[in-house]
């Protein structure tokens, strides 16, 4: 079976199932390993080091696993391209943001953003709570779905499973407090460097073609990107974010709280509208509108190479 199909029998059933609750998710266990061995090592003098050798082990356990179940037969290697995709999964939590603010329910609301968001959430009024929600979904647009998809077609499951250790490993501990400034800066540096080509491929092509299909401002969200995308501390995060306020035509970004610090951020995107809760359904309509984009430019790049070849 072609990889590209295989690709596309994972990602049909992730849209179809997402990630069930319960579900023995390799990313649960990518988690136990972390900690497992943040606690053996987090001890060791050079803080730096030990977050290398932390991110050596996880990155090369999951690539031989996934290299391993692969091998065993076909469904396996589908199931795995599944888990390792989370287009609905994203959407769901999302709009689960939205049913909750629907019924009037502000203070399950920040609860439920909490798990979602590293910010404060707990003082944050509906319109902020609208913008927090969208940022997350912007951003997890390259972390859950373009990334994932861009390692599957160049790697197969062990590479893009290599990328979701990196993933986890950078939202587990690479915070830049006094106690994972230096541990965390081996896995927060690997994400950025493996986020580096899919957030830019999703800010100039991906999220604008995929607003040109879902009728939302194309031409502003590729504006919009070109002219925010680096108005973040991050080197990739505002590339989806701004091209995703462009096609909202909304605002992302600005001050937030972290810990209980005001952290000052610049804002993203120009437009003086007022959040309301039906973005987040745009938003979610934008997510999948991207992953499907992602998934055709793919296997159009993948059939076009096997028929030169």
């Amino acid at each position: 079976m072609l990889p590209a199909l295989k690709i596309t029998a994972g990602f049909v059933l992730d849209i179809i199932l997402g990630d069930p609750y319960g579900f023995p998710h390799p990313v649960k266990l990518m988690g136990k390993l972390i900690l497992f061995l943040e606690k053996k090592l987090i001890k060791m003098g050079s803080q730096k080091t030990a977050g290398i050798i932390l991110v050596l082990i996880v990155t090369s356990s999951s690539y031989i696993t996934a290299h391993l179940i692969s091998s065993l037969s076909l469904i396996l290697e589908i199931l795995l391209i599944y888990t390792i995709l989370a287009v609905k999964s994203l959407s769901v939590e999302a709009r689960r943001v939205y049913t909750l603010l629907e019924n009037n329910k502000i203070d399950e609301a920040k609860k439920h953003l909490s798990t979602l968001v590293s910010r404060d959430t707990d003082k944050l009024d509906e319109e902020e709570i609208l913008k927090a929600t969208i940022e997350t979904v912007a951003e997890n647009v390259v972390d859950a779905v373009v990334s994932p998809i861009f390692y599957l077609f160049i790697g197969g499951a062990p590479l893009a499973m290599t990328y979701k250790a990196v993933s986890t490993i950078d939202s587990m501990i690479g915070y830049k407090n006094d106690k994972y400034i230096n541990f965390g800066m081996a896995g927060a540096k690997l994400d950025d460097i493996m986020n580096f080509l899919p957030a830019r491929i999703s800010a100039f092509f991906l999220i604008p073609a995929a607003a040109f299909f879902c009728g939302m401002d194309h031409k502003n969200s590729l504006k919009t990107a070109r002219r925010d995308r680096l108005n973040h501390s991050s080197p990739n995060s505002a590339h989806p974010e701004a091209a995703f306020a462009g096609a909202l035509n909304c605002r992302l970004g600005g001050d937030a709280v972290y810990f209980g610090n005001t952290v000052k951020k610049p804002v993203i995107g120009r437009s003086e509208t007022t959040l309301i809760k039906n973005d987040i359904l745009r938003s979610i309509k934008l997510t999948y509108a991207t992953a499907i984009t992602a998934l055709i430019t793919g296997l159009t790049i993948s059939f076009t190479i096997n028929s030169v070849l």
